[in-house]
């Protein structure tokens, strides 16, 4: 026999709540009532509801109120809110405050019962994700999945920390190459050295020589005075050139230098430094190809590639894509300050069903919109912007200038996150500063 699904309704128009409660045993449900927030207080614990259908304007105590007191007396149940007055404020005030839905009034029946059959569903899905949260996250420093490729990774990792041998990482964009960079140095013996990455293919190879060696006072237009490369920075510690591959043969000489006699020369200097930095290299490029039309140095290839590790691309190891967009679900959540929602069933297969040509990165990305629209409940097929089979994204980009995507992708953080400065700028990446500046520029301060 199924379970009963209780529900309470409170609303101070009699006509209105007798007749819901009536088509809600008709379909199935364990039906109470209560005329008012008072009332639904009252009643609580001898009802027990697992869902609340409340009305936002009542004369003893009004549906917010209502919703406030429940979200700390029975923060388990789930408050369906509605109101003759939909204005945007109350809509806001309401979802802001835990309310998972929001009915506007005359009732439709069927859109009631369409909402109702969804919170049940996703209170199925939150029983059965507590059930299973003892199934621990196989994880190595921020890298999640337990396919047999990711294994060999995780014990690469342990035999390389050890070492000070040079290691090329090898993988598609978004693969997670930094992360396995970062866990090889914080599993070494110099973890309490710097850890200093650079992005080497966005700068130009003139600025990429001053940026890792340092450059003297006069050394070019602009040197005012002296400068510490990356190089002198990492110290004893680790130094992560990312896209190695998109680096000129002239800088790849003077790399080379480095990993062969451990010394660099700063641009404009007479002298040569010395450097005890470990060096960890990364591309997506095919290096070898590259090796063969001349555009990479064979010398370099094979200083760099001491060690290889290998990152797979998401869609190999599909099997692992339901611990890792747990897993990132839990870090958005966090990062965010809101309750972690549940994945339903119906949107981890929407999951399964992606190539992810951007990977993890992609993934993550994909998955922290989800946590933004779920707020906290249940993460459904439609809160989730997954590219499609053909590979066009479901949600189409808006032909246009770049100033009018980026307008409108802020404004959308800033709405999810109810307003809130500090975690718009820390889901969109930016200072505080920043999105200041970046609210005055589009009028959305």
């Amino acid at each position: 026999m199924p379970l009963p699904r209780r529900v309470l309704v409170v609303d101070d128009d009699q006509t209105l709540r007798d007749s819901l409660a009536d088509a809600l045993r008709e379909d199935g449900y364990e039906v109470s009532v209560a005329d008012g927030g008072t009332q639904a207080l009252a009643t609580l614990d001898r009802v027990g509801p697992e869902v609340i259908v409340s009305d936002v304007r009542m004369d003893d105590l009004d549906g917010l109120a209502l919703l406030r007191m429940l979200r700390e007396r029975a923060p388990d149940v789930d408050v369906v809110m509605m109101t003759a007055f939909d204005d945007m404020s109350t809509v806001v005030s309401a979802m802001r405050d835990g309310a998972v839905e929001f009915l506007s009034k005359p009732l439709d029946l069927h859109e009631v019962r369409v909402v109702l059959a969804r919170v049940f569903d996703d209170r199925r899905a939150r029983a059965r994700a507590r059930r299973e949260a003892g199934d621990e996250t196989p994880s190595v420093d921020g890298l999640v999945g337990r396919a047999p490729q990711m294994i060999a990774v995780y014990k690469l990792i342990g035999q390389t920390a050890a070492t000070r041998a040079t290691v090329l990482i090898r993988g598609e964009s978004g693969t997670g190459k930094e992360v396995v960079a970062r866990a090889i140095h914080a599993n070494s013996p110099h973890a309490a050295e710097p850890f200093v990455a650079v992005n080497c293919a966005a700068l130009p190879s003139t600025l990429l020589e001053s940026e890792l060696f340092g450059h003297v006072r006069g050394a070019f237009t602009g040197a005012v005075g002296a400068r510490k490369g990356r190089f002198a920075l990492a110290g004893r510690g680790t130094i992560f050139l990312d896209e190695i591959g998109d680096t000129s043969l002239d800088f790849q000489s003077k790399l080379l230098r480095v990993l062969q006699n451990r010394e660099y020369q700063p641009v404009g200097a007479e002298h040569t430094e010395q450097t005890d930095a470990r060096v960890l290299a990364a591309t997506h490029q095919n290096l070898e190809a590259m090796v063969a039309a001349r555009r990479f140095r064979e010398d370099l290839y094979y200083r760099l590639r001491v060690v290889e590790i290998v990152i797979p691309p998401l869609r190999e190891r599909r099997g692992d894509i339901p611990i890792i967009a747990r897993h990132m679900i839990r870090r958005s959540s966090a990062a965010l300050a809101t309750p972690a929602p549940v994945l339903s069933s119906a949107a981890l297969e929407k999951l399964m069903e992606q190539d992810w040509p951007g990977n993890v990165r992609e993934l993550e990305n994909s998955l922290m919109r989800a946590v933004l629209l779920a707020a906290g409940s249940v993460i459904r097929p439609e809160h989730l912007s997954v590219a499609s089979p053909t590979g066009r994204h479901e949600v189409e980009a808006r032909i246009g200038p770049l100033s009018d995507v980026e307008r409108d992708h802020v404004a959308r953080v800033l709405e999810a996150t109810g307003g809130h400065k500090s975690r718009t700028a820390e889901v969109l990446g930016v200072s505080r500063a920043r999105l200041n500046r970046l609210l005055e520029k589009y009028g959305l301060a």
